[in-house]
């Protein structure tokens, strides 16, 4: 979401970098033009301004380091500023009895789906929630929620056919949900094209009598300006504890998130990254500077391959590639694991540098179909064919290509790049070696990242990304041209001087 103004960021902070003394004329220009990235990419004009107004005035009253440069410690004040304009500390739920949350929001901005992640999320956390459909205006909400709370396992309580009267349904909601054993209740609402005064009036009402613990707005990160003012006149109806920002995947420019907790007061409590019920988690204001800077998000990586990725099948997949046992089950089951986390473009930006490297990588190298058309090859191979690549010949390649719908060419290809990492996973070359260092670091799995989640030194990534390390799955369907090299940490930024973990 935040690439346009990661990479206009990129390039300011890289003459800054290069500065020797900090003065208030050398570090106008880099003002002018952070303030003008911020407003490109929709930030309020009075946040902006007072954004650059506090990087400024802690720039120039800064004590310099003797062990950092000036530039690079401008970058770390506005990385901080940053952070603090995004809310400083992550914000949590109140969950105090009776734990009612209320979900408002406009029509599109994805209320629904959110109070079923946000039901999910809190189940997964070893809560009991309950839904509630209050949206009596768009039948179909109250289709989805019912459809969506049975995929998670969740009660929901819906209104019979016809009833208009919200406050009747939230009365008979309450009663129900006496019967059922439970600890939170999420009230999905109606929404509207604009807010509008009838709109406004029932949720008041609504809101009034519920007297909810937490009252939470739906906002599209892509609606921009817009967002703040339909904060502003939620927050003002309803009184308003927290936002929750969706559609963060998308290419929305981010002003919203960074204007609407500067103008509201409102902390932003949760992000949806995705239209999958499980891409929905906490919103870590220093954690997304971070992403925002280009720094990645190693901590989140690790959350989210802790959650989806079996630990035994993992190791189990770790073993076979060292022994030189992987065959074609073993990557469509890695392939997979990889899709379980979500879109490969959204994994990998959680890595440091990751926006410099997709510049270089060849046009549609992300593409989500490409992982399709490897599946597809895969499966439409036999047992015996998947075990031992060898038996590939090509009246077997003529009948794989036929039966998964791609060129007879994409197929040899792939096999062909297979082995040549099938090769380099047996212990030829540099990946090898790192796959036999990698068993050896955290008994077998993977490589102990928490130094890394904890503030420590990252190490260069220039092996993990083609060549060497993680397979570069882009480069089994041909993705052309040279392959990239990650960037590291020393051109990241130099922030090692500054997060290093002292020892």
């Amino acid at each position: 979401m935040f690439s346009l103004l990661s990479d206009k960021l990129d390039d300011t902070f890289r003459k800054l970098r290069g500065l020797n003394k900090i003065s208030e004329s050398n570090i106008a220009d880099a003002m002018r033009e952070i303030r003008m990235a911020l407003l490109d990419a929709d930030v309020e004009y009075s946040v902006a301004r007072e954004f650059i107004a506090h990087v400024k005035e802690q720039a120039m009253g800064e004590a310099v380091l003797k062990t950092v440069k000036p530039g690079e410690q401008i970058v770390k004040i506005f990385r901080d500023q940053l952070a603090e304009l995004l809310g400083g500390e992550a914000a949590e739920l109140n969950l105090t009895p009776p734990g009612r949350i209320l979900v408002v929001g406009l029509n599109g901005a994805g209320k629904t789906t959110t109070s079923a992640k946000l039901a999910r999320r809190l189940k997964a956390e070893g809560h009991k929630p309950l839904l509630v459909a209050c949206d009596l205006i768009r039948p179909a909400a109250i289709d989805q929620l019912a459809t969506l709370a049975k995929q998670i396992e969740v009660p929901v309580y819906t209104p019979s056919a016809g009833e208009k009267d919200v406050i009747r349904v939230a009365k008979d909601a309450l009663k129900w949900a006496k019967e059922q054993e439970h600890d939170v209740i999420i009230f999905d609402t109606a929404g509207r094209q604009e807010v509008d005064e009838d709109l406004v009036e029932e949720l008041r009402r609504l809101a009034k009598y519920l007297d909810a613990q937490e009252s939470l707005l739906v906002a599209d990160a892509a609606t921009g300006q817009q967002a703040v003012r339909v904060a502003q006149a939620f927050d003002k109806a309803v009184g308003l504890t927290g936002i929750i920002l969706t559609k963060l995947d998308g290419d929305a420019r981010g002003g919203a998130a960074l204007s609407m907790r500067a103008v509201t007061g409102k902390p932003i409590k949760f992000v949806g990254e995705g239209e999958k019920l499980d891409m929905f988690g906490p919103f870590v204001p220093v954690r997304m500077a971070d992403r925002i800077l280009g720094m990645g998000d190693i901590v989140g990586l690790v959350e989210k391959a802790a959650e989806k990725i079996d630990q035994e099948s993992a190791m189990n997949s770790m073993s076979r590639m060292m022994s030189g046992e992987f065959n074609f089950n073993d990557f469509l089951q890695q392939m997979r694991m990889m899709q379980s986390l979500g879109p490969l473009e959204g994994l990998l930006g959680l890595l440091p540098g990751f926006s410099k490297l997709k510049k270089q990588l060849p046009e549609g190298a992300l593409d989500p179909k490409k992982m399709k058309r490897m599946e597809a090859i895969v499966l439409s191979m036999t047992p015996a064919e998947r075990a031992n690549y060898k038996l590939l010949i090509p009246s077997r390649r003529r009948r794989i290509a036929k039966g998964s719908g791609v060129t007879e060419i994409e197929v040899n290809r792939f096999i062909k790049n297979f082995k040549q990492m099938k090769e380099m996973m047996g212990g030829k070359g540099k990946m090898g070696g790192l796959m036999k260092a990698m068993g050896k670091m955290n008994g077998g799995g993977m490589p102990d990242m928490s130094a890394m989640a904890q503030g420590g030194e990252m190490p260069d990534l220039s092996s993990m990304m083609g060549s060497g390390g993680m397979p570069d799955l882009s480069s089994l369907m041909g993705g052309g041209g040279k392959k990239p090299k990650m960037p590291g940490m020393g051109s990241m930024g130099g922030f090692g001087g500054l997060f290093r973990r002292r020892r």
